[in-house]
């Protein structure tokens, strides 16, 4: 039996919020069976729950943030996300709390190598409750002018991620990435790669009051011809492999680890999320499933649970 994971103990960080600039202290808390991943804003007189699904995100402007109703009915977000959802996507986890003194996820190094390695110190506790599946059953997609995200029917999970910056920098790069969870490691092979950002739109981006506790430190910069970055790249498709690790973040939104074929071109958080806000509205595109043998679990599934042990 494929069994759902949660976390064996509480884990705690500090950092900044990557654009609100405001320091923020993280605690990584165990769930129950059937929680889901759970933000809880404890900043606040009355701490509020913000459950991390599809239809809860209320604003993609560069990063994913959720919304739910406070005690007085007022909106109470959590912003950028989708680090910390990749990284539990790709380690399995189901059910988990998240408490934040402030309104943002912190960005740590811009990636979701920090989140992944905090949850593998906490440790993984394998639950004794089935893990359900999201199993597309046809293809959904949505466009926006040149832009689109797919998913298909697929036995597994299975990204191709195209970009299309006309940036030196990039152009010297892959312009495209592509990532079989039951191929290889989402830690090893993705989630260490960062954000990026261009000097030429700091300004712009700072006035509207975003990337405010943006740096090098946290961030792939680049300048109109080269990256800045000390250290260069991690990874010789580096934006690419970003884009898509953004996008394992924004689909692990749906509640439930995907089994589909992900296809995506100059998608963001946006497109992300009206691709699954498509999918789940349509009832005859997917079903939950379970799995009780390893011959009928797809490969990454059986991955996920070695790695547990």
């Amino acid at each position: 039996m494929y069994l759902q994971r949660t976390i064996k103990e509480a884990v705690r960080a500090t950092g900044v919020g990557l654009h609100s600039g405001r320091k923020v202290q993280m605690t990584l808390r165990p769930a129950a069976p059937g929680t889901g991943i759970v933000f809880r804003r404890i900043d606040l007189d009355a701490p509020v729950d913000i459950p991390a699904r599809a239809t809860g995100v209320g604003d993609t402007m560069l990063a994913s943030t959720l919304t739910a109703a406070g005690a007085d009915g007022s909106p109470v977000k959590v912003s950028t996300v989708e680090h910390l959802m990749a990284a539990c996507a790709g380690l399995g986890i189901d059910n988990l709390y998240v408490d934040l003194t402030a309104e943002e996820v912190p960005i740590m190094d811009g990636s979701a190598a920090t989140f992944i390695y905090l949850l593998e110190s906490a440790g993984i506790d394998v639950q004794q409750t089935p893990k359900q599946y999201i199993r597309v059953l046809k293809p959904v997609e949505v466009r926006e002018a040149d832009k689109f995200a797919r998913l298909s029917p697929y036995f597994g999970y299975r990204l191709d991620f195209k970009i299309a910056f006309n940036h030196p920098a990039v152009n010297a790069t892959g312009q495209e990435a592509t990532f079989d969870f039951g191929e290889a490691s989402f830690a090893r092979e993705v989630g260490r790669a960062r954000t990026f950002g261009f000097t030429a739109e700091v300004e712009a981006l700072y006035a509207k009051g975003l990337i405010r506790g943006g740096s090098m430190d946290n961030a792939i910069v680049l300048d109109e011809y080269r990256v800045l970055n000390d250290g260069g790249l991690r990874f010789g498709d580096e934006f690419a492999k970003h884009k898509l690790l953004d996008a394992v973040g924004d689909l692990y939104l749906a509640g439930h680890p995907l089994l589909a074929h992900y296809e995506a071109f100059k998608s963001g958080h946006g497109l992300n999320n009206k691709l699954l806000r498509a999918l789940l509205a349509d009832e005859t595109a997917w079903e939950l499933v379970s799995f009780d043998a390893a011959e009928k679990a797809p490969r990454f599934a059986a991955a996920q649970v070695a790695a547990a042990f």
